[in-house]
């Protein structure tokens, strides 16, 4: 009697340590959680890479163009202008962790600040001596250093550097609803449109050369032996993975969702949208998402077709709450439809949808939110607090 008693007590533990482990997911190992950061840090530095890449055929389109101003030169500019922004706009999954790009000294602000006064800069209807351009007293020698030196003086949106300050000299004010800006070439013609044409060239270059220097600090400093790479693998790895989940989930929820879509479409109006001048804004919502969905997944396309990928925050998830990670992973793809059905040109679109709450655009950012929120309930079950906003 005795010995059925302890067979019965040992076949109960058993019973128990088996439904044990199949209600619970084995806990990832320290080894894996490395390799999902260095294949995150290496395909930051390739997507910085293919960003700098690009930025250095813009230059040489700039240079070309304000040597000899003519239509076609122009138009070759704004072509690889949009072009660059394919890299650049999936490395915004990068921001919001306090790293080389958005912390203390950080040079996003001198890359991608926005929204951006363009009388700023130069000349808009009704302004036709407003900005640094037409401001030959007060500023008679423009330079790299000048316009770093002014770039935000004054105001958030006094922005003088970065994409959206060539965007701005190459389009002009979008004034129109059946294309982009119109800029003349003649602007940049001695004794053309809008007077100071030489001074306006002055300034397109060095903005140009400045986005080359700033782009290639951060490929740098991500390469194989850059400082900050080397600084970001050797945090504690929680750390590390709370700012690769944090980053994505801040982008999603409170910057692509808040102040990139909601903005624009509560108000309808073209000056809150990203993209302003070009009517780029449809491509910048496209690649930041794909920015995102590139870090979950752990893969980066490059520029020339290479594929960069390895170990994964969606495989990690699945080894922590299987069933959790498949929420956020259909989450993710379910936005993935939603982003691509926003149509071009943005400022059109918010125009129509404006206090729609079911349109095209009101439906991507509640996916965009959703997802945000999956993806911290999925951190959340390995140990890592992710934010969904710059300020928690």
């Amino acid at each position: 009697m005795k010995n059925h008693t302890l067979l019965y007590s040992f076949l109960l533990s058993l019973c128990f340590l088996i439904s044990c482990k199949k209600d619970t997911e084995p806990t990832p190992s320290e080894d894996f959680k490395k390799e999902v950061v260095r294949n995150y840090a290496n395909i930051v530095y390739h997507s910085y890479s293919d960003s700098y890449e690009q930025a250095v055929d813009l230059q040489s389109k700039i240079s070309i163009f304000v040597a000899t101003p003519t239509a076609a030169n122009l138009e070759a500019c704004k072509t690889v202008w949009k072009q660059a922004r394919i890299p650049y706009g999936q490395t915004e999954a990068y921001r919001f962790s306090g790293g080389v790009i958005d912390g203390e000294n950080g040079k996003e602000g001198l890359i991608n600040g926005w929204p951006l006064d363009e009388s700023y800069i130069d000349y808009v209807e009704g302004g036709t001596e407003s900005g640094i351009i037409n401001h030959v007293a007060k500023y008679p020698n423009i330079s790299k250093n000048l316009l770093i030196e002014l770039n935000e003086v004054g105001g958030e949106t006094n922005i003088s550097t970065g994409y959206h300050a060539i965007e701005f000299l190459l389009w002009g004010q979008d004034l129109y609803d059946d294309s982009a800006g119109k800029r003349p070439f003649t602007d940049y013609l001695p004794n053309g449109t809008s007077k100071n044409q030489l001074r306006r060239g002055q300034y397109l270059k060095a903005v140009s050369e400045l986005l080359v220097e700033h782009l290639a600090e951060l490929k740098n400093q991500w390469s194989e032996n850059g400082a900050y790479r080397q600084t970001f693998i050797a945090l504690p790895i929680n750390e590390s993975l709370e700012k690769i989940c944090s980053s994505i989930g801040i982008l999603s929820k409170g910057e692509l969702a808040g102040e990139r879509m909601t903005v624009a479409v509560l108000s309808g109006e073209q000056e809150d949208e990203h993209s302003c001048f070009s009517d780029n804004t449809d491509l910048d919502i496209k690649m930041n998402f794909k920015g995102i969905r590139n870090v979950y997944l752990g893969k980066y396309i490059k520029m020339n077709g290479q594929t960069i990928e390895g170990s994964a925050l969606k495989e990690l998830f699945e080894r922590s709450n299987k069933e959790k990670a498949e929420k956020t992973y259909q989450t993710l793809l379910e936005t993935d439809v939603l982003i691509q059905q926003i149509t071009a040109p943005f400022d059109q679109l918010i125009k129509i949808e404006k206090g729609n709450n079911d349109g095209k655009i009101a439906k991507a950012i509640s996916s965009l939110r959703r997802f945000s929120d999956k993806l911290v309930d999925s951190a959340f079950s390995l140990g890592i607090s992710a934010k969904t906003d710059k300020d928690e």
